[in-house]
């Protein structure tokens, strides 16, 4: 075997990874540092006399369990917190979904048509500030089940800056566009596909990333005062019944990281589709 023969297969792979993480290693020293400080000072706040809120130890010590068991299933209402945060995803993927398809609609068609945005821009702009939570109530006593009306709650949050959004983002298009698609005499199907969406994507897909959020807080207040429903927002207010503090802040934590995870893959997402002039 030659000298040549003995060296890795692929040498590049190695020094591209190893350069990649060294490029990276300073951007995670601040939010480690950060996070670590954090933890410090939660800890020693912990330690005080009088202190009622358990320390990151002691989360830990309690919730050892749920943290190295998430898939467990006892049936009903009984499961692990990876069931728990999934049934509440579904949720809510069906409901930002509804949201997404009937926003990005009407705020076009508001977009289009001056008459009908003055006729409905007072009704949008009433409704999108009532909080979620008073959304509750109302979904109860109209749909009389927990599931049907939380994804009501869900839609009903969410689709409010995707609707705005994209109404500005239609009403934005610069009249050179639609002055080019009368002298094309592009037709109505053109005339979409090939200007109105995508001018309008940038205002759209900011739109569909602060109601992803939304739509994520909403299922946690919906949860929290419905009954019987598999859910994280239900397990927190169980766990808050039960007084386990220390499931309660492990469950705020799961929930930070999913409300991140979702809005970087939506970022991903507009990047992948946006051209690179429109991000």
């Amino acid at each position: 075997m030659t000298l040549a023969q003995k060296r890795p297969a692929n040498p590049r792979l190695n020094n591209s990874f190893i350069s990649s993480l060294k490029k990276q290693f300073p951007d995670l020293i601040p939010p480690t540092l950060a996070i670590a400080i954090f933890l410090i000072l939660w800890q020693l706040f912990a330690w005080t006399p009088g202190a009622t809120l358990p320390g990151p130890i002691q989360v830990i010590q309690d919730t050892w369990v749920l943290i190295l068991w998430p898939f467990y299933d006892r049936g009903g209402i009984d499961k692990g917190l990876f069931w728990q945060i999934l049934a509440s995803l579904q949720r809510v993927a069906i409901s930002y979904t509804l949201a997404a398809i009937v926003g990005i609609g009407l705020g076009i068609l508001i977009g289009v048509n001056k008459t009908m945005s003055k006729a409905l821009d007072p009704i949008f702009q009433l409704l999108r500030t009532v909080p979620p939570l008073a959304w509750v109530p109302i979904s109860l006593a109209a749909l009389r089940q927990n599931e049907p009306a939380a994804l009501f709650v869900i839609f009903i949050t969410a689709i409010w800056p995707i609707l705005i959004n994209t109404a500005v983002g239609v009403t934005q298009i610069p009249q050179d566009y639609n002055n080019v698609a009368k002298v094309l005499q592009l037709s109505r199907k053109e005339y979409f596909t090939n200007i109105l969406i995508p001018a309008a994507l940038p205002y759209i897909f900011t739109g569909l990333r602060i109601a992803i959020g939304l739509a994520w807080l909403a299922i946690i207040a919906a949860e929290i005062v419905m009954s019987g429903i598999v859910g994280i927002g239900f397990f927190i207010w169980d766990a808050y019944q039960n007084n386990n503090v220390s499931e309660v802040i492990l469950a705020l934590v799961y929930i930070g990281i999913v409300g991140l995870v979702l809005d970087k893959a939506m970022a991903w997402l507009q990047n992948k589709i946006l051209p690179a002039e429109q991000k």
